[in-house]
């Protein structure tokens, strides 16, 4: 299973489309789950997000300072983790970023940009890498 933890609810409904749009396209390949936490302060966050990790999942924070990957370089690591472990939790900050503390629980820090994006956006670029992943890994024409 893969869940998506981010911070914040959305308000744009032209995102909202667009992430529906990708959860239906990966849960043709793979269950997911996002779940939305209330934007607070970097400290009620972790507290947030520690009740909805487990820590038998492997943990990949989304920030600014992970490593830098292509899309066929994230499809094989999944491919990978998914060889050792079922479960796979994405984390996606509020404003503040990750607390220290959930950063040091992750298996695996990932950055898409050295760029700020709006979190609502970056539900969607992440959700559209996954698609792509899987597209990838089933060696199926999307990805270019």
């Amino acid at each position: 299973m893969i869940k998506i933890i981010c911070i914040g609810k959305l308000k744009e409904y032209y995102l909202k489309e667009g992430i529906n749009d990708y959860l239906n396209r990966i849960n043709k390949y793979h269950k997911l789950e996002l779940i939305e936490l209330p934007d607070s302060n970097i400290s009620n966050e972790k507290d947030l997000i520690l009740k909805k990790i487990n820590p038998k999942d492997y943990l990949i924070t989304l920030d600014i300072e992970g490593k830098n990957i292509s899309s066929v370089e994230l499809a094989n690591k999944l491919d990978k983790i998914f060889i050792t472990n079922p479960n796979i939790t994405f984390i996606i900050g509020g404003s503040e970023g990750l607390h220290q503390e959930i950063k040091n629980l992750s298996n695996y820090s990932l950055s898409f940009s050295k760029m700020t994006f709006p979190h609502g956006l970056f539900r969607l670029i992440l959700l559209e890498q996954i698609y792509r992943s899987f597209k990838i890994l089933n060696n199926e024409s999307y990805h270019k």
